[in-house]
């Protein structure tokens, strides 16, 4: 069966979802740069691209070739002197990611959701959404494996919790601003329909506290932007 071409979103979300089991955010990011290049890329042009010792980034290519993510060959770039030992190339496979599980568009339900959150009260609503998100976001951090088991850092689970949710189509990452830890998400699933009830925010919130409380502990999340509002991404800040 031939292979669906993937939106950029979709690509995202496909990467992290192949890349997040490994637990290493700059293997995510190696990743993509190695599809940026169809040629194929080398140890040491990956170790130069995210100032890596040669070893760490020949760990990181052949982690990713072991899951098979990437496609290696012995062989010289093209316009390269025919001297000299060929250099190991890795490349991806295609255009096209195959995806373990389909990203999904249940925008009928999320239409439902809508609806049904706007019959109630605005504070009552978003306590709802925000619940039903917590609990689902529990589902998602024991689905990972391990989730009781390991004890992580909070930045550690912080990551965890923004592979997992780009994985679910929001195009997630974490970072630090001044003394503050935020998930940046440039994506909204629930589309039209956040734009039209915001309330519906309140589930990836609640789904940002659900897995952190399985993954490391309890933490206060705070949505700063919204895109369903005008924002350019929606910010969720974390305090632990």
């Amino acid at each position: 069966m031939a292979r669906e071409t993937l939106s950029p979103t979709e690509f995202s979300s496909a990467v992290t979802a192949i890349t997040s089991a490994f637990g290493d955010p700059t293997r995510r990011q190696i990743y993509l740069f190695v599809h940026e290049h169809p040629e194929g890329v080398t140890a040491s042009e990956v170790a130069e691209r995210f100032e890596l010792h040669s070893n760490v980034a020949r760990h990181h290519l052949d982690k990713l070739t072991a899951g098979g993510h990437l496609e290696v060959s012995t062989a010289r770039p093209p316009g390269s002197p025919g001297a000299g030992r060929p250099s190991k190339r890795y490349r991806t496979h295609g255009e096209a990611v195959e995806l373990d599980l389909p990203v999904r568009h249940d925008d009928v339900l999320v239409t439902l959701l809508g609806k049904a959150l706007a019959l109630l009260p605005r504070d009552q609503a978003e306590a709802m959404a925000e619940e039903v998100g917590r609990e689902y976001g529990r589902t998602m951090a024991a689905a990972m494996g391990e989730a009781s088991d390991v004890q992580r850092s909070f930045r550690t689970a912080l990551h965890a919790v923004a592979d997992a949710l780009s994985a679910h189509g929001f195009a997630a990452h974490a970072e630090q601003h001044g003394d503050e830890l935020r998930i940046i998400s440039n994506h909204c699933p629930f589309g039209d329909a956040a734009i039209e009830h915001p309330v519906i925010c309140a589930v990836d919130r609640g789904m940002v506290k659900g897995m952190l409380g399985e993954l490391y502990g309890d933490a206060e999340t705070l949505t700063e932007a919204s895109r369903a509002e005008g924002a350019e991404a929606c910010i969720t800040a974390i305090s632990g």
